[in-house]
């Protein structure tokens, strides 16, 4: 989907990244350089998270006194080290080629957790007493000149919980809201991705729905809160942006503006405008309404769905598209490393090549452990993969683990975009073994092996899943003679259960569901 597909879009393009996750410069595990060096791998930008104040921690006494020991260690940690991540998030940055941005995490239990962006790679770090602080700190660098904001994260805990407290947000310090992570989706009540964490459950006046009854104007973003220096580590979390250019002007003006959208892991390509406005715009009252979709996902869709004031308003499903039969083909399919029992990770080394087709691109997804303190031979590396593509070939180099339980994906991966026909086949060698299999076999269906017989870790090549599957473009008329406000948002699900939501446009005054607060 370059350039844009929508009027709307036609001068920007679809970056992704991940604005919060953690490593061992405050509680997390593995360096700052693994974090940087994997975020790299599969990412156009990316902070480093730092956890850095929490000024309303229960008291230290009881089954709580390790935890606040544990929290006060880790701010030590990165007061410590502040400088060098500042230097390392400079020197991570590349314009045009990847985006880096300096941030830290700030608990509350009344108001809810957030994370402190600066728009480059300097700054201080702020132990604000409460909300209305932290605030006027941000305001103290926009009169400097500089650029700052604040995005609430895991909004859907229990409020006085470190769940969202909606009535103290305030959208011209939080354009976003971080609604996807490792705890979560915090879409709604019964959104998917349970909060599963020891943190509690979801409670839905902290949900993003509530946060719109109650009449804020917010644009949306996943990340994955990942705690062993993975940015982008797959199926936590994601955002997407539409931004001109992959500098952090572009980057920054796209999260203020709400060009965003919220993802659990795929690189689903998501473009919502209504009225030709973009996703995140403000737009007056109107009686009629003209939206757009168009979705470039990362596998075969399930449906892309309108919410409109929190109530599923218009849809479009996929099960009934009809299969293709020309020869030809242009789609995508994946590659799958992992399972087995527990026991030693499993190192990998996988090389595919198209052969008489062609390789569009390759999308990385890829994972960082689960339990980097596990029992499972964990050995202290945190940089463990890397990627190589040339023509038609890749060739991955990484390493997984058991599935922790049934219910635990930790396998590793790529996606790989591709063109072809009836002579088109895939060469792939990995961990020594050759196998062969044409492109034909694999758009009726996966094939799967394992590297030492039964139970052992094994390999996927996906069913090869033609374009028509996972490219569409939607439009539907809304009219209301009387104008009345509204709030749209475009929720995407692949049949796999990758998921994507986009920011809301608002129409209109207020653009709050009708008599409800959180």
């Amino acid at each position: 989907m370059a350039p844009g597909p929508l009027d709307s879009f036609r001068a920007l393009r679809p970056y992704f990244g991940d604005l919060h996750n953690h490593c061992d410069i405050s509680y997390g595990r593995g360096s700052l350089d693994e974090a940087w060096a994997n975020a790299r791998l599969q990412l156009d930008f990316a902070s480093v998270t730092g956890h850095a104040h929490w000024p309303d921690m229960p008291p230290r006494e009881g089954r709580l006194a390790y935890l606040v020991d544990y929290h006060e260690r880790g701010f030590e940690r990165l007061a410590s080290v502040w400088d060098e991540v500042q230097e390392k998030t400079e020197a991570a940055h590349e314009d045009g080629r990847f985006v880096s941005f300096l941030s830290f995490e700030w608990h509350s239990m009344r108001h809810g957790d957030y994370c402190i962006y600066y728009d480059g790679a300097r700054g201080e770090i702020v132990r604000a007493p409460d909300i209305a602080a932290m605030r006027t700190a941000i305001d103290v660098v926009r009169a400097a000149g500089g650029r700052a904001m604040m995005i609430p994260h895991h909004v859907c805990y229990v409020p006085g919980y470190r769940g969202v407290h909606w009535p103290d947000f305030d959208a011209r310090y939080s354009p976003v809201v971080e609604i996807v992570s490792m705890h979560g989706c915090a879409e709604c009540d019964d959104a998917p991705r349970p909060y599963l964490h020891s943190m509690g459950p979801r409670d839905d006046r902290g949900s993003m729905r509530a946060g719109l009854r109650a009449g804020h104007r917010f644009g949306v973003i996943g990340s994955t809160d990942h705690h062993a220096a993975w940015p982008g580590s797959h199926d936590h979390g994601r955002l997407g942006v539409w931004a001109p250019e992959l500098t952090r002007d572009g980057i920054w003006r796209a999260l203020e503006a709400r060009r965003t959208w919220a993802l659990t892991g795929d690189r689903i390509e998501l473009a919502f405008a209504l009225n030709g406005a973009p996703m995140g715009a403000e737009l007056p009252d109107t009686p009629e309404r003209r939206l757009e979709v168009e979705v470039r996902a990362g596998g075969a869709l399930d449906y892309v769905e309108v919410v409109k004031d929190g109530v599923a308003w218009a849809r479009r499903d996929g099960l009934g598209a009809a299969a293709e039969s020309s020869p030809r083909f242009r789609g995508k399919l994946a590659l799958r490393l992992g399972w087995g029992e527990a026991g030693e990770p499993t190192p990998w080394r996988a090389r595919v090549a198209v052969r008489n087709g062609r390789l569009l691109g390759v999308e990385p997804r890829l994972r960082g452990e689960e339990q980097p303190e596990s029992r499972w031979g964990f050995d202290g590396r945190f940089h463990f993969a890397e990627l190589e593509h040339a023509g038609d070939v890749v060739t991955l180099s990484t390493r997984s683990w058991k599935n922790p339980t049934t219910r635990t994906d930790t396998t590793q991966g790529l996606a790989l975009e591709l063109e072809g026909d009836g002579e088109t086949r895939l060469e792939a060698e990995v961990n020594g073994e050759k196998l062969a299999v044409s492109l034909a076999e694999l758009r009726h269906g996966p094939r799967a092996g394992f590297l030492d017989g039964f139970v052992s870790p094994a390999w996927q090549l996906s069913r090869a899943v033609p374009e028509a599957e996972y490219a569409w473009r939607c439009g539907w008329e809304d009219v209301d003679p009387d104008a009345r406000p509204a709030h749209y948002y475009v929720r995407v699900r692949q049949r796999d259960d990758q998921w994507a939501w986009s920011s809301p446009v608002f129409v209109g005054a207020g653009a709050a569901e009708a008599g409800a607060t959180p």
